[in-house]
């Protein structure tokens, strides 16, 4: 395993420790980190449902943070690190704020834009082009995403369940 192996897992736990924030608020559980010249300069978790606004995904939030603290919307030496694959949305806020490299963990084929489904950053076409590493502590990201989808789904089916007995009930 190289030194850079082994940063990128260390950054990875911290996104996965943003993801759990957003979990405990009922959001989607991801996370996201942007670390500049080995230290962490932004940190954010998944806020859609919170603020109930589409754009408040943790790539997004991360990226504004760092611009903010940075007095700069280039991010050109800096390591977005993130557990879900950027979507088609936070993939172009990679490449238009110039950040030099994409770490994540789970992939995701529905939506993914860094490698899955397409892959944005990587496109020569753009006037900037990032470097891409998947599947950094990917089961650990996964099952994080696994784990929380299936909990909807059982809650669902309880609360279906409840109405039914509900209904026979006052038959």
């Amino acid at each position: 395993m190289s030194v850079q192996d082994i940063e990128d897992e260390k950054f990875m736990v911290v996104a996965i420790e943003e993801a759990r924030k957003a979990e405990a608020k009922a959001e989607v559980p991801i996370g996201a980190v942007l670390v500049l010249g080995g230290e962490i300069i932004a940190r954010a978790h998944n806020l859609r449902e919170t603020k109930q606004n589409s754009l408040a995904h943790a790539e997004l939030l991360v990226i504004d943070e760092a611009c903010q603290k940075l007095g700069t919307w280039r991010l050109e030496e800096a390591t977005l690190y993130v557990t879900l694959e950027p979507c088609p949305m936070c993939a172009g806020a990679v490449i238009l704020s110039r950040i030099k490299r994409v770490v994540y963990g789970a992939k995701d084929p529905k939506g993914g834009c860094a490698g899955t489904f397409m892959n944005l950053p990587e496109d020569e076409r753009f006037n900037h082009c990032s470097e891409v590493v998947s599947g950094v502590l990917e089961t650990e990201c996964s099952e994080l995403l696994t784990n929380f989808f299936r909990a909807i789904r059982e809650r669902k089916k309880a609360k279906k369940r409840l109405q039914q007995l509900e209904i026979t009930d006052l038959q």
